[in-house]
């Protein structure tokens, strides 16, 4: 153990990365936000943060937003279709989603399928790099991506609603109306986004030279959103969340002649959550109830399904404590029971609780540090003591350096442990040790962030062949990640006319410690960029994505890949002016027609079209 944190804060002088466009979360102090800890315990790791002005510029699903504007990998099973994402070379159940501070990985599973979420039900949508079990638990290796409703206390009656038309029958709905004055905040949200999805695919043809095209890619997805805070005084806030969505959805074929099958999943998310002030003492009290349930419909004429449900309750109370001005102290402890049934798993019941101790310093305005640990417990697996270690040192406006060692997890899933059959009750949950710099310039109107990364995972799981030709899991690899992300900024007016620009790249390297070969459907490269221009009423951008050939086999066989691609989109919107703003737009998706997939046999479209009106009133 000594060699193993040695070799870490080793490492920690060598590399680390800081992964974001923006290092802080700005609030306006009549923000009451929905998850305090993401900005408190992020000093040393960055925050990108996605607002309303950059989530209206993308496809409504959360995939096609992160695509574009982060360095996320995203594997997707054609068009609006399961969508898992890989962030600094891990794997999709080692990215945490996190909802207003809750973490709302799949219990089934462990991942989470950003093609069922849209960005626009939320005020904003955060990506902070690197680990963060400390806090959010299970599967923040790579990151963790936030899911943020913050509530406003000033008086306020405004309503948004846009609405999208664009090729293969897609439409898009999302209305959201926000009510608050000095003692009460209120939310309600309605989003509907659907398609036919029968796009032709770009030079495919059946063998007698009919034209090929996406056959039962249909997909619907409605959710529901209300939130209400309440402000007793100035020292005591009630907050209820509450989030309802279901997703009916076919699954495209890969031959014409396979059997139409289809998937219906959704959740039901409920979240009440108390802070008080009591001095030199905060309190903060979250209680959570999360359903989430599937449907596999191996024939669509069928009504035959295969089924899995689970039901989670959690609990968890967080008491800050200011020691000195400058030091604080956080404890939380918090207890999960998870009950899940399903055809597949049949019915268990796992209860978690664990206790973390959080301190934060600020030694003057430059230089801030902090510290964490966690420990789980469960007679369901053995937990490894967690840690996180930070600093950030501001030596001016031009340089900031940022430090992080820390370890992290994640557990196994019902389908691990329970699988009928082939599930493995024995298994240990995955643990990495990971080192993090971040080098950030800021110099006028340009921004520079160069960073850099290590991790070492061990006990990964994979699914093997046992006795008996049954595949079960196995704590078995071992895996080292690193890599470099490089991030560009620059915004400039000249007079009326206003320009922005934002790139980023990403080189990652994720192997095998056994085989050194590069894990599968990991890029090594990935880039993205933007340039946008706006003067008085008319806006346009154009931003692009390259994402490096992946592997598909576990051999690194260079003849099965999954060829580079560069996709790009082009917009332009128009306000009218009318009530507070009438925006008319219209955007060109994948502009150069180019024939890609993001995993084989699953063709994604070619040239397609969107047209919105967004009315603020």
């Amino acid at each position: 153990m000594t060699i193993k944190l040695g070799f870490a804060f080793c490492l920690l002088l060598l590399c680390q990365i800081t992964m974001a466009q923006s290092d802080s979360i700005n609030n306006l102090k009549e923000v009451v936000v929905s998850d305090a800890n993401l900005k408190k315990y992020s000093t040393s790791q960055s925050v990108l943060r996605l607002t309303d002005s950059v989530i209206n510029k993308n496809e409504a699903l959360l995939t096609d937003l992160l695509n574009f504007n982060s360095t996320l990998y995203f594997k997707e099973y054609g068009r609006g279709m399961l969508s898992t994402v890989s962030f600094r070379g891990t794997t999709s159940s080692q990215t945490a989603v996190i909802w207003n501070g809750i973490n709302i990985n799949s219990q089934m599973n462990g991942s989470t399928d950003f093609n069922t979420i849209s960005g626009s039900d939320y005020n904003s949508v955060s990506v902070k790099a690197g680990g963060g079990s400390v806090i959010y638990g299970s599967g923040a290796i790579g990151g963790t991506v936030h899911l943020n409703n913050d509530l406003v206390f000033f008086n306020r009656f405004e309503n948004n609603l846009k609405l999208d038309y664009g090729s293969f029958n897609t439409i898009g709905i999302n209305y959201k109306t926000s009510i608050s004055n000095k003692k009460w905040s209120t939310q309600l949200g309605f989003s509907k986004n659907s398609s036919t999805n029968d796009y032709k695919y770009l030079n495919r043809y059946t063998w007698r030279g009919e034209q090929r095209w996406n056959q039962n890619g249909q997909y619907d997805i409605i959710t529901l959103n209300a939130n209400v805070g309440y402000k007793i005084n100035e020292n005591h806030v009630l907050k209820l969340y509450s989030q309802t969505s279901n997703t009916d959805r076919n699954t495209s074929l890969i031959t014409e002649s396979e059997t139409k099958s289809k998937y219906v999943n959704g959740f039901n998310r409920n979240l009440l959550e108390y802070d008080g002030n009591y001095g030199k003492l905060k309190t903060n009290f979250k209680t959570a109830y999360i359903f989430e349930n599937y449907q596999y419909f191996a024939d669509n004429s069928s009504n035959n399904f295969t089924y899995g449900k689970t039901e989670n309750l959690i609990t968890k109370l967080d008491l800050d404590y200011t020691l000195f001005k400058s030091t604080h102290i956080n404890g939380i402890a918090d207890y999960s029971r998870t009950n899940g049934y399903g055809t597949s798993f049949g019915d268990h019941v796992r209860e978690i609780s664990s206790a973390s101790l959080l301190v934060r310093q600020d030694i003057g305005s430059n230089w801030k540090n902090e510290l964490g640990i966690r420990k789980e417990f469960t007679d369901n697996y053995k937990s490894p003591l967690l840690f996180n270690f930070g600093s950030s040192y501001k030596f001016n406006d031009l340089y900031n350096l940022k430090l992080n060692v820390s370890r992290n997890f994640r557990i196994p899933t019902y389908n691990d442990l329970y699988w009928e059959t082939g599930g493995n009750p024995d298994l240990k949950p995955e643990s990495s040790y990971q080192a993090e710099i971040g080098n950030v310039f800021t110099f006028k109107n340009i921004s520079w962030t160069q960073n850099f990364y290590y991790i070492k995972i061990k006990d990964m799981l994979q699914w093997v062949p046992g006795a008996n030709g049954i595949w079960t899991p196995q704590n078995q690899d071992k895996v080292n990640s690193y890599g470099t992300e490089t991030l560009l900024s620059w915004k400039k007016s000249y007079g009326k006319n206003n320009f922005a620009v934002n790139a980023t790249y990403a080189y990652t390297v994720s192997q095998d410690d056994e085989t050194k070969n590069q894990l599968f459907f990991v890029p090594f490269n990935k880039a993205t960029g933007a340039v946008s221009y706006s003067r008085n009423k008319i806006s346009a951008y154009y931003q692009v994505l390259y994402n490096g050939f992946v592997y598909t086999r576990a051999d690194n066989n260079p003849d099965e890949i999954i060829n580079d691609y560069l996709i790009s989109n082009i917009g332009i919107d128009y306000d009218l002016k009318f009530l507070d703003s009438f925006k008319v737009g219209f955007q060109v998706l994948n502009l150069l027609n180019k024939d890609y997939e993001s995993l084989e046999n699953r063709p994604m479209p070619g040239r397609n079209f969107n047209m919105y009106i967004t009315l603020k009133f």
